[in-house]
């Protein structure tokens, strides 16, 4: 491994290329994240790297879900099953994790106080 690989991928792929004018950030996304899937040569580790910033760029669990299910019939079903259960274990771990309510400690205070009268 070069060393300058970490340098080369954050400034030409991750700056450089991403930041182009051709595509949005969005219909980016579900391009690396339909070959990282359809290659499987990068590994599982890879497309789950992109998934999340694929959904961050506004693209819906449901669109990377056809895109998927697009996907077996052109790479095959092993490759879509892979990138199937990724997407399901990350949205399910979404799901489960919801943000935090920014008015909980508000709302905990004012329960407090009621309590108290």
């Amino acid at each position: 491994m070069g060393p300058n690989r970490v340098e080369l991928t954050d400034d030409v792929l991750f700056g450089d290329v991403r930041e182009r004018p051709g595509l949005s950030q969005r219909h980016r996304g579900l391009v690396t994240v339909g070959v990282l899937a359809a290659l499987y040569r990068p590994g599982p580790e890879q497309l789950g790297l992109h998934l999340r910033p694929a959904l961050d760029d506004g693209l819906s669990p449901a669109e990377l879900g056809e895109a998927v299910t697009r996907l077996a019939f052109q790479a095959g079903w092993p490759s879509a099953m892979t990138a199937a259960g990724q997407l399901h274990a990350l949205v399910a771990d979404a799901d489960a994790d919801p943000a935090p309510d920014a008015d909980a400690d508000t709302a905990g205070g004012a329960a407090d106080a009621t309590q108290d009268t």
